[in-house]
């Protein structure tokens, strides 16, 4: 009987570290999956339903983005509102801001446009930073593996840590999320991630308070065989905002259309050629 617990013993404490270290492996690969993921572009489609105190759907409003790379780094042109395309004079505002921002980065020095990039960059490197924190901000429990997109993926806990403190805004709220990750057992990529908010999150400067039981769900599809990317974001739970009014969260995003730019691409007017 000793010899089973310790065997027991044993064996929790190896899937922990297998946990840790399929994390760990997982976060120090980022930057090369980052720099894969710069060279597409995509579709982003946003819908918000508004829903009654019953959980019903009383509104839903859409709009769809078109992503592209515009020398160099991201530009976001909104091409649709409820399914239909912008109305005339809006149209028009987005072509104009679409033509100035061409105009604009196409005339920067060298030493101009190195610093935007360089600027790109770094946002991005600090939008990824929190994730560098996950392995000391949870326990990690492997799970299992099963299939996800016809590929053998690991099944991770993720349990908050006890005492922990982040180190930036997203990571101070660590303690309050529960999760579960999906990582391919080939690339060790993120497949999905859920998160359950285990206490009131608060942000913005109109204090938008999420409250416990909210549940996010990021899904990943595999492109052109060779990363993740995005596939769909989900957030459904309750929010209040300021101090009075509460609304009920049903919120998605949903990306399509991925292509790879060229580097000898240039966007013209709202159309890409070569």
């Amino acid at each position: 009987m000793r010899l089973l617990a310790l065997m027991a013993a044993f064996c929790a404490v190896a899937a922990a570290q297998d946990a840790r270290e399929i994390v760990l492996r997982s976060i120090s690969l980022d930057d090369r999956f980052a720099e894969l993921a710069r060279n597409y572009t995509f579709i982003q489609h946003v819908e918000q339903r508004e829903l009654d105190s019953k959980g019903a759907v009383k509104h839903v409003s859409t709009r769809d983005y078109d992503v592209t790379l515009l020398e160099g780094s991201p530009y976001t042109r909104l091409i649709r509102r409820d399914g239909k395309p912008l109305p005339p004079d809006e149209e028009r505002k987005e072509q104009e801001k679409l033509a100035r921002s061409i105009a604009e980065r196409r005339s920067e020095s060298p030493a101009g446009r190195a610093a935007r990039l360089e600027d790109w960059k770094r946002h991005e490197e600090q939008r990824r930073e929190p994730l560098r924190e996950i392995p000391e901000a949870y326990d990690l429990r492997l799970a299992g593996e099963t299939q996800l997109e016809g590929r053998g993926v690991y099944v991770i806990e993720a349990t908050p840590r006890p005492g922990y403190r982040g180190k930036d805004r997203i990571s101070r709220n660590f303690p309050k999320l529960k999760g579960k990750l999906w990582i391919d057992q080939q690339t060790y990529e993120w497949v999905r991630a859920e998160a359950e908010v285990l206490d009131t999150i608060t942000y913005g400067f109109i204090l938008v308070r999420v409250q416990p039981g909210t549940n996010l769900v990021l899904d990943q599809s595999r492109v052109n065989g060779e990363i993740w990317l995005p596939k769909r974001f989900h957030a459904e739970g309750a929010a209040r905002i300021g101090l009075i009014k509460k609304i009920r969260l049903d919120f998605e995003i949903t990306f399509d259309n991925y292509r790879k730019f060229q580097a000898e691409s240039r966007v013209t007017g709202a159309e890409e050629i070569r």
